[in-house]
């Protein structure tokens, strides 16, 4: 009894939790990460974005560095930042953001399919060549 008192009315809140509806849809969630090995995947598909994208030569790129499909590309300063980049990948169809003003983030869902990368692959390279 001296915990359930604890805490009165006002005093404490959570926007999620407790929620049986949110914890049912995590459960669910990590099932699927699980049973579609989407680490797995995730480790496998961005070793291998993240070595083409280091063999992309262009004269603005600093370092390709990431972590399963969590990549950046960081650019060199004379590059101008990383906004233009980006909005010249969204014309092309592949979604990225900058960050830190000068880093090209890729991060694909983990479903993403190795023809996926194929796709993007070349569209990337040509926007990490422009003037």
């Amino acid at each position: 009894k001296p915990i359930l008192g604890l805490f009165t009315p006002g005093e404490h809140g959570s926007t999620f939790g407790g929620n049986p509806l949110a914890a049912a849809v995590a459960r669910a969630s990590l099932k699927v990460i699980r049973e579609e090995k989407l680490a797995e995947r995730s480790k496998q598909l961005g070793e291998y974005f993240l070595e083409q994208l280091s063999e992309i030569p262009s004269p603005h790129v600093k370092e390709v560095r990431g972590r399963g499909l969590l990549i950046g590309v960081e650019l060199k300063p004379s590059a101008g930042g990383a906004r233009r980049f980006c909005v010249a990948l969204q014309e092309k169809g592949v979604l990225a953001k900058e960050t830190h003003d000068n880093v090209i983030r890729f991060a694909p869902p983990l479903v993403i399919e190795k023809e996926t990368i194929d796709w993007a692959l070349p569209l990337i390279r040509d926007v990490l060549n422009m003037k």
